[in-house]
C-alpha cells in the first residue's frame, strides 16, 4: 500500500485511490457530531447559493450549516461549529454543509476510487477501515486553513492515520495539547468567541470519539452526499 500525504485544494484535485480529505477545525469533526447527534443525511455543497438552492428543492426538515470566513452564513442555521449542533434538535434532519476548505476538498477530488472525511474524532477508525480495505494507493490530504496555508491539526491528524495504518500506536496526546498554542490558539481569542468558542477546540481534538467513517458519494460538481460506516 502506498500513502501519500498532500495538501489543499491542488492536493485532492491530484488525490488518486482511497481519498481521505481531512480537516480537523471543523468541517469534518461537526459531520462526526452531527451524525451522532441523529441527522438523517448530510449533503455537502460548494457554495452558499447551491445551499439554498438544494434546501428548497427537498421537502423534507432541513437545516443549513456551514462558514465563511469562519463565520456563519446569513440565512444558514448554524456555523461550523460543534458547540452549535450539541445545542440544537437536529435529529432526523437533512444537513446541508459548505465550508472553505473540506467541503470543498471533497468535492474536487475528482480523480480519486473513493473518498472519505478525516478528523481527530475518528481517527483510528479511518485507519481500520483503510486497513480492511486494503487499497494500492492512499491518499491524505490535509486541507489546512481556509485551504491555504498549512496547519498542525491536520498534518498531525494525517501523520497519526499514516502511522496507524502502518501498525504503530502513536500517543499524540502532548501534540494535540500543543494546538492551543499553534492553530487553535483562535478557539481562545475572546474576539472569536461567538463562532469558535472554546468548546469547539476540545470537542474537534476529542481523540477517536467515534467509532464510525464518513464516506462520500458525489452526485454532481457540486454536490456530494456522506454516509456514516461504523466500523
Amino acid at each position: 500500500m502506498e500513502i501519500r500525504i498532500s495538501e489543499f485544494t491542488e492536493g485532492a484535485r491530484k488525490a488518486e485511490g482511497l481519498t481521505v480529505i481531512i480537516d480537523v477545525f471543523r468541517a469534518f469533526s461537526v459531520a462526526c457530531y452531527a451524525f451522532d447527534s441523529g441527522i438523517r443525511r448530510l449533503i455537502d455543497v460548494k457554495e452558499a447559493d447551491d445551499a439554498f438552492r438544494l434546501r428548497s428543492q427537498l421537502n423534507n426538515d432541513t437545516i443549513l450549516v456551514g462558514e465563511r470566513d469562519e463565520k456563519i452564513i446569513p440565512g444558514f442555521d448554524a456555523g461550523n461549529s460543534p458547540t452549535e449542533l450539541l445545542l440544537m434538535d437536529i435529529m432526523g434532519k437533512t444537513m446541508i454543509h459548505t465550508t472553505t476548505a473540506g467541503t470543498n476538498g471533497i468535492l474536487n477530488a475528482s480523480g480519486a476510487s473513493e473518498i472519505i472525511s478525516g478528523s481527530l474524532v475518528n481517527a483510528s477508525a479511518v485507519a481500520r477501515y483503510i486497513k480492511k480495505v486494503n487499497p494500492d494507493v492512499v491518499s491524505l490530504v490535509a486541507m489546512g486553513y481556509r485551504a491555504e496555508r498549512s496547519t498542525e491539526e491536520d498534518i498531525l491528524c494525517a501523520r497519526y492515520i499514516h502511522d496507524l495504518i502502518n501498525g504503530f500506536k502513536p500517543d499524540i496526546r502532548e501534540e494535540i495539547k500543543a494546538l492551543r498554542h499553534s492553530s487553535g490558539s483562535r478557539f481562545f481569542d475572546a474576539g472569536n468567541i461567538k463562532h469558535s468558542p472554546p468548546s469547539d477546540f476540545f470537542l474537534c481534538t476529542d481523540i477517536n470519539r467515534f467509532d464510525f467513517i464518513l464516506k462520500a458519494t458525489v452526485t454532481s460538481a457540486d454536490y456530494t452526499e456522506l454516509f456514516k460506516i461504523d466500523v
